[in-house]
């Protein structure tokens, strides 16, 4: 029996959020973002159907850093869902998700990107791959989860031969370097066999947030979240922080750090990592901030598990030699890590590790990990700030990768009450305890969302 699907239809919805504290990406800060929510109905040749969701919120800072006008941004990236809505269900390719998925993303959205930027304003700056990709996620993402639903299975039992028409020789083609060789293996060759059922929490630590009652000045929301960083430690019980820095002014970035290190040993928090945001072009700015932690505070430094994307994210544009930092600490792609292409050029630049994300595609988030962990490379799971339904694909992707240690997540941080609908029925998933966020509730076919129960009442569609 053939169990080939083909798309069908898709539905668009825009679900706008406010953060209720800013969240600054590199010299840019959200307050506001809309989640593209996509219902794709796909059929298999016995004429089944079902219907699969995805989401994925538009970081227009994260994923298009400019200083184009923010409105402008966010106004492409919306209109590219409503070309990705129209231009899904015209794709002929039938198949696994994974091979819909890839082939899709190599044949069709380069052709659509530069559609889309030919109808900008002249002089406009062109949409970058990154903003496609988190565009297109969404669309990829209902894809897998209308497979699992189709055949009634979790959808993370479905990357292997059973399902599968192509191994991963047929994605991953010219990766053979280091002697490892992809025919006849399968995704599930490269996923934890027995996935955990919770996972250790990685905070943010934001460049505006108060880390104590100090840092307060009165415009913090009275809410009845934490504002500071040691309440949510105290509330959450958190053992793992990420520290957002600025990566052009080192004294900054190295007080940041320490005080960040003093509250975390004061209260028992074992790990850091720091995140520099794309806005470092010389390994050198790095390499200083990490040896004169190590000199002056060695204990801070031997918290830190790695360091996170300092440099551009346009890896090829720049092929910056990174191995003086991988030498002092893990060093993680992040915002260059759009494919396993450039997974396999960052390795040869000296990166050593990847931070996975569902916003650049289930699909190319998979092969990047199998890339990565054939070629001995260490995974993580960062988080795009997933509320509502985006945070259930995004924590199975570290449940079942196998991340250096758990998941960034922190939805519950900058807007805990967009999720409130979806709490109700996976209360472990939105709020932190002992530190760490529970998948127990996933459960049912594809990403498990359980959406009928959830019942939240949607906006209405995108006119496509």
């Amino acid at each position: 029996m053939s169990r080939n699907i083909q798309i069908r239809s898709v539905d668009l919805y825009f679900l706008p959020v406010e953060t209720r504290v800013p969240l600054k990406f590199g010299p840019e800060t959200l307050t506001n973002v809309f989640c593209a929510r996509v219902a794709m109905t796909v059929v298999d040749g016995e004429g089944r159907e079902a219907v699969g969701w995805g989401e994925t919120p538009l970081s227009v800072q994260w994923a298009w850093p400019s200083e184009e006008s923010y409105q402008e941004r966010c106004d492409a990236m919306l209109e590219f869902c409503r070309m990705l809505a129209r231009s899904w269900p015209e794709f002929p390719a039938a198949g696994h998700p994974m091979e819909i998925g890839h082939d899709y993303i190599e044949e069709a959205l380069p052709h659509l990107l530069a559609a889309l930027n030919a109808k900008l304003a002249v002089g406009a700056e062109p949409m970058p791959w990154l903003a496609a990709l988190v565009c297109a996620s969404a669309f990829d993402i209902a894809l897998h989860d209308a497979y699992g639903v189709l055949h009634g299975v979790p959808v993370y039992e479905t990357y292997n031969a059973g399902f599968m028409n192509r191994d991963l020789g047929a994605f991953l083609e010219g990766a053979e370097a280091g002697g490892v060789s992809f025919a006849g293996r399968y995704p599930s060759d490269y996923l934890v066999a027995d996935p955990p059922r919770s996972l250790p929490a990685c905070h943010l630590v934001g460049g505006m947030d108060a880390l104590t009652s100090d840092d307060l000045d009165g415009s913090e929301p009275a809410d009845g979240y934490p504002v500071t960083l040691t309440e949510w430690i105290e509330r959450d019980g958190l053992t793992f922080l990420k520290v957002k820095l600025r990566g052009n002014d080192a004294a900054w970035d190295h007080e940041r750090l320490v005080r960040v290190g003093e509250i975390a040993v004061a209260m028992d928090v074992p790990w850091l990592t720091a995140d520099f945001n794309c806005t470092v072009t010389d390994p050198e700015y790095v390499n200083a901030i990490l040896d004169r932690l190590m000199a002056e505070h060695p204990r801070f430094y031997q918290m830190m598990l790695y360091v996170e994307q300092p440099f551009p994210y346009e890896l090829e544009e720049n092929q910056i030699d990174v191995h003086s930092v991988s030498a002092r600490k893990p060093l993680f792609m992040d915002e260059s890590a759009h494919d396993w292409k450039l997974v396999r050029l960052g390795r040869r630049l000296g990166w050593t590790g990847v931070a996975l994300k569902t916003c650049k595609t289930q699909t190319g988030a998979l092969l990047s990990l199998c890339w990565a962990k054939a070629h001995g490379m260490t995974l993580m799971v960062q988080d795009l700030t997933n509320p509502m339904l985006a945070q259930l694909p995004h924590c199975q992707l570290a449940a079942h990768a196998g991340t250096i240690m758990g998941v960034e997540t922190n939805a519950m941080q900058f807007y805990p009450e967009a999720s409130a609908i979806e709490e109700a029925v996976h209360p472990g998933l939105y709020r932190r305890r002992d530190g760490k966020v529970d998948l127990s509730s996933i459960e049912g076919p594809g990403f498990g969302y359980r959406v009928e129960e959830i019942g939240r009442d949607l906006p209405e569609k995108e006119l496509l």
